[in-house]
């Protein structure tokens, strides 16, 4: 068998991982997945996670301050990009769901995106919908695009 480019072969494969990463010795994430591929020798190199994948975010204090789950993810290691894809769902520390089909986390401009139906819920239960969003990377200041809901007023009695 001859291997005619490296990059198309995972240089290495982990299954049931749980890995914390850090910067600056600081804990920032906690990703959990079922399989984990890393292509460092594709070119841009990248890490696939096949079978969906799980991420906790942590702010300063070890708090976890917004959390990803989707059925399938990949990660462009140099970009410092991520782009998760189906059922992709998200929740931040506020308690406001994010449910969309496809989602991209730029850890460089610290933003987070989706161009597809999102469909938002608050702590109260309202929902909203967009046909995708743009927001920090703690998902509190989120703008969706053509935002769209129902909302039910009822009169009160004097």
């Amino acid at each position: 068998m001859v291997i005619e480019s490296r990059g198309l072969f995972p240089s290495q494969h982990a299954v049931d991982i749980v890995s914390l990463v850090s910067d600056s010795g600081i804990t920032r994430y906690r990703m959990t997945a079922p399989v984990w591929k890393i292509f460092d020798q594709a070119d841009p190199p990248f890490w696939e996670f096949p079978e969906g994948i799980y991420l906790e975010r942590f702010d300063t204090d070890l708090n976890v301050d917004a959390n990803i789950r989707s059925d399938y993810a990949k990660n462009f290691v140099r970009e410092e990009l991520w782009k998760l894809v189906g059922n992709v769902d998200a929740t931040n520390l506020e308690g406001y769901r994010y449910e969309t089909e496809r989602l991209f986390w730029d850890q460089r401009a610290e933003e987070i995106r989706s161009d597809t139906t999102v469909r938002v819920t608050d702590p109260s239960g309202l929902i909203m919908y967009g046909d995708g969003f743009v927001s920090d990377q703690q998902l509190l200041n989120a703008v969706l695009t053509n935002a769209r809901g129902v909302i039910t007023i009822t009169e009160e009695e004097e």
